[in-house]
């Protein structure tokens, strides 16, 4: 890389490094265009890290899922010391944010897709639900904040408000706003916007429960297991103040765990959050199917949307990524298929089918 073509990101990663040669990315990632490099001596994170990591946010990114705070490294300055296992940040210029690089990998790298973490590990997410809803929230009004209306005047337990804030982010910033462009392919799937206006309105009474600090992406590639063995919670740009809930949701359905884990890990995490916070947990086991169901129906929107994406992403159509993006997008039919009320569900090809024919028309 030149100093013609590297990014600001780059350059600023370079001069916190040794060097050139020992800057490594840009690392894969969504949200943030993110640089991992060696330490010099004297560093401001010490001698605890090996490497540090500079993670700027990419301009003009497409945001699929609400999130309320607008830095990720100034919320993990105000969390220092309040959450175990999370990345040092320190401030080194005006907005520009040095990270520990945690060296490790994610838990059961390579297994298959639901296998539980093991107990140690488990043990260890159970800390970082406690310390989660330990958190009060007034001690992170000095983060700016992104979503609105989620301020001081928004009800503290309106956990069905919060929901509906959600779901009208999906409705109307993922779904309407994509439907000029990727209309046809919602419709060619079957997939409506009436599936998430249904979800408002539960069919049992929705619980109250206070609200608390939610990291909102509790998945695999989330967790990083160091060298000693400890599992570190990474990536925190979707992180939220609201239902608790929705963070116990949001791990079972990313993590696609077996039915009896499932249970098992709502059950501790029960018992983890009302310990801390009482009535954090109260009505878990009724409200959780509607939650899980929300986000089975999202993930619908969102995988539909990030395929036709990747394919008009530059100037050629990523083909070679279609079979594994189409297989993603129809295990989400298959998954969400009763609260979209769809009677059938496109077999692979004619999905890769729906996605070819969107985009020669698009290039036509």
């Amino acid at each position: 890389m030149t100093d013609e073509t590297a990014s600001a990101a780059h350059r600023q990663a370079v001069e916190l490094s040794n060097g050139d040669g020992e800057v490594f990315g840009p690392l894969k990632g969504y949200h943030h265009e993110t640089y991992a490099f060696s330490l010099p001596e004297g560093n401001p994170l010490g001698r605890r890290f090996q490497r540090g990591k500079l993670r700027a946010p990419r301009p003009g990114v497409f945001w699929y899922d609400r999130r309320c705070f607008a830095s990720e490294d100034r919320l993990l300055t105000a969390l220092k010391g309040r959450v175990s296992r999370i990345p040092d940040t320190v401030e080194v210029a005006e907005n520009i944010f040095l990270q520990g690089f945690i060296e490790g990998a994610p838990p059961n790298a390579g297994a298959l897709p639901g296998r539980p973490l093991t107990a140690r590990h488990e043990h260890q997410l159970l800390q970082l639900f406690r310390e989660l809803v330990a958190v009060k929230t007034s001690e992170l009004d000095g983060v700016p904040r992104s979503c609105e209306p989620d301020g001081p005047g928004v009800d503290s337990e309106d956990s069905l408000g919060f929901l509906h804030r959600l779901i009208s982010f999906t409705e109307n910033r993922v779904y309407r706003d994509g439907l000029d462009v990727y209309g046809e392919i919602f419709e060619r799937l079957g997939v409506r916007g009436s599936a998430l206006e249904a979800l408002k309105a539960p069919r049992r009474p929705f619980t109250e429960r206070p609200f608390a600090l939610v990291h909102g992406d509790l998945h695999r590639r989330n967790f990083i297991v160091d060298t000693t063995g400890d599992l570190w919670t990474i990536d925190w740009e979707l992180a939220m103040i609201g239902d608790p809930l929705y963070e116990l949701a949001t791990h079972l359905h990313l993590m696609r765990y077996a039915r009896r884990d499932a249970q098992r890990i709502g059950a501790m995490w029960a018992q983890a959050v009302e310990g801390v916070l009482p009535g954090s947990s109260r009505g878990w086991e009724r409200d959780l199917p509607h939650l899980l169901t929300f986000k089975r129906t999202q993930s619908v929107f969102t995988d539909v949307m990030r395929t036709a994406r990747m394919l008009s992403d530059g100037t050629d159509p990523h083909w070679r990524g279609l079979p594994a993006a189409a297989w993603k997008v129809r295990r989400a039919l298959v998954a969400a298929q009763r609260p979209l009320e769809l009677r059938g569900v496109p077999n692979l090809p004619q999905v890769m089918t729906v996605y070819t024919e969107w985009w020669r028309a698009q290039a036509g």
